[in-house]
């Protein structure tokens, strides 16, 4: 028996209105199934079941107020004999009640180990975030721990998160396998503190009696408990085809059904006339039929989108649906910054810093949002108000480990150049093995994308929203010009795409930025002039 904890149902929502009960107390709900309706300030929610069980009890009324993080029912598990309620849907441990107390704990712990285990509560790790993907374990049971040792990384739809040990002690328990879904304010894992765990020998005498006990108990329960792992989508799709999931063979990790063995179990369908085939084949050959057996047709290959990958999908659908984007190019001539950037490299190098471009590219840009402030504003949700941001906080889109990830460096403008070469090379090492803190990836104002890097020329960029400009650097070319005395002479050539929010920056508004800025590109030492 637990509580099931009302998640985050929207940024910056602490409570909804309970609309409207789907079930009643008694009544048995399978998993997925829609127990509830809140009415948030933005949206009417539906609340599904985490898991099958039996409703015990509805805190609220229909038209009474539900707190977020607050529980809003409580659910008796049916699905396992004897078995504790996942620890899915609640940030305490399950409640059982007298009479099958000693049954319950038997079969999650050793009776020894009652008062000296605590689970630790996967915390919030993102705002809006309710669930993550437990990507790699670094410990096993058994494993002593350290204070602030790394004990989980996990993965959630921005960013990939290192979970550490909140103090010394020894694991007892993984409630999730290695690409399981791990719900936040619900138990991760389990420990024994270390200022807290019992000598070894009295220890080892109390074992056998809790193996006893367990086995008296409920012989049956191991068996039972032994479910076949699936995503909630998943087990969705085979009950929405009337399926059995121990039917079909999984090709994940440790036997997990992804969706694409859920779909080719039901391409395949019933086949009868298998047996029959080798025996065709046989007597084809035999005849002496030099028949060409076609080739074994390919399967198609589904991927689902999750992670990174999907919060990336959601957030340029939206940016693109819904903000009018102006799109301006220009070539900047940048072959003085190259001969300015081999002239201070060295001296970069020997203090420890990998000067390349961007630097100089951040820097010009914080110089050049000061006289055009509205390149580093945001628009409130209601669009009746433009915010002007005081700090001017870079992202740079990085092609990572996890996807595409977008960290800022904050406070370009007060920084120097080997300030903002340090905290580039930082962040792209850390985009690129998929280990960004939230911290980084929150507040950014601009973005610049370096898709030049690659190669192309020109591009037509999509805002990072709640950002109001983005500009895509294209490849540096050498091409002809002609100098002041109308000689063709060889520059070096950088192609630049601008998008901007055109229901708050004009055509003109973003053109005269982008001559403001590339003017400090074109001849780097005036920035000298306007740096504070």
């Amino acid at each position: 028996m637990s509580d099931f904890i009302l998640p985050d149902i929207g940024e910056g929502i602490v409570e909804c209105e309970l609309v409207k009960w789907l079930v009643s107390e008694g009544d048995v709900i399978e998993e997925d199934q829609p127990v509830a309706e809140v009415m948030t300030d933005k949206a009417l929610v539906e609340i599904p079941a985490p898991y099958k069980g039996r409703v015990s009890r509805l805190y609220y009324k229909e038209g009474d107020i539900a707190k977020v993080h607050a529980p809003l029912f409580e659910l008796v598990d049916e699905s396992e004999s004897g078995g504790q309620a996942p620890a899915a849907s609640s940030p305490e441990p399950a409640k059982a009640e007298p009479a099958s107390e000693t049954s319950t704990e038997s079969a999650t712990r050793p009776a020894s180990d009652d008062d000296a285990t605590e689970d630790f509560i996967l915390p919030d790790i993102g705002e809006g975030i309710v669930e993550c993907e437990v990507v790699e374990w670094r410990v096993a049971e058994g494993d002593e721990i350290e204070e602030d040792q790394p004990v989980v990384d996990v993965m959630t739809d921005k960013a990939m998160v290192e979970i550490t040990a909140p103090k010394a002690g020894r694991v007892t328990k993984l409630y999730h396998q290695q690409q399981a879904m791990a719900k936040v304010h619900a138990p991760l894992f389990a420990f024994i503190p270390r200022d807290r765990e019992e000598p070894d020998e009295p220890k080892a005498k109390a074992e056998p009696a809790a193996q006893l006990s367990t086995a008296t108990a409920s012989p049956v329960a191991s068996a039972s408990r032994q479910r076949t792992p699936a995503s909630p989508a998943v087990r969705r799709l085979v009950r929405e085809h009337e399926l059995n999931l121990g039917d079909i063979a999984g090709s994940g990790k440790d036997g997990r059904v992804l969706k694409a063995d859920v779909l080719a179990h039901l391409e395949e369908g019933p086949k009868p006339a298998q047996t029959q085939a080798p025996a065709d084949d046989t007597q084809a050959a035999t005849t002496g039929g030099a028949r060409r057996q076609p080739a074994p047709e390919q399967e198609v290959r589904v991927e689902p989108i999750r992670g990174m990958k999907a919060a990336m999908a959601k957030s340029m659908v939206k940016s693109a649906t819904t903000i009018p984007h102006f799109i301006y190019s220009e070539d900047i001539d940048v072959t003085d910054l190259l001969k300015l950037r081999e002239q201070l490299k060295p001296e970069a190098e020997a203090r420890g810093s990998r000067l390349t471009l961007m630097p100089f590219f951040m820097k010009a840009m914080a110089l050049a949002v000061q006289e055009f402030p509205v390149l580093n504003s945001q628009l409130n949700d209601d669009v009746t108000e433009i915010h002007y941001l005081p700090h001017c906080n870079i992202g740079m889109a990085v092609d990572g480990k996890a996807g595409l990830m977008v960290p800022n460096i904050k406070g370009v403008e007060s920084l120097s150049l080997l300030g903002i070469a340090d905290e580039v090379a930082r962040l792209t090492e850390a985009a690129r093995s998929g280990r960004v803190s939230q911290e980084d990836l929150k507040g950014g104002t601009i973005t610049i994308s370096n898709i030049g890097a690659l190669g192309g020329t020109y591009a037509s960029p999509i805002i990072n929203a709640p950002e109001v400009a983005i500009v895509a650097l294209g490849r540096t070319q050498k091409l002809p010009r002609f100098d002041a005395n109308g000689q063709v002479v060889e520059r070096a050539i950088m192609t630049v795409s601008w998008a901007g929010d055109h229901r708050i920056i004009d055509g003109g508004t973003i053109a005269r930025f982008c001559n403001r800025w590339k003017g400090y590109l074109e001849s780097p030492q005036t920035m000298l002039l306007h740096m504070g």
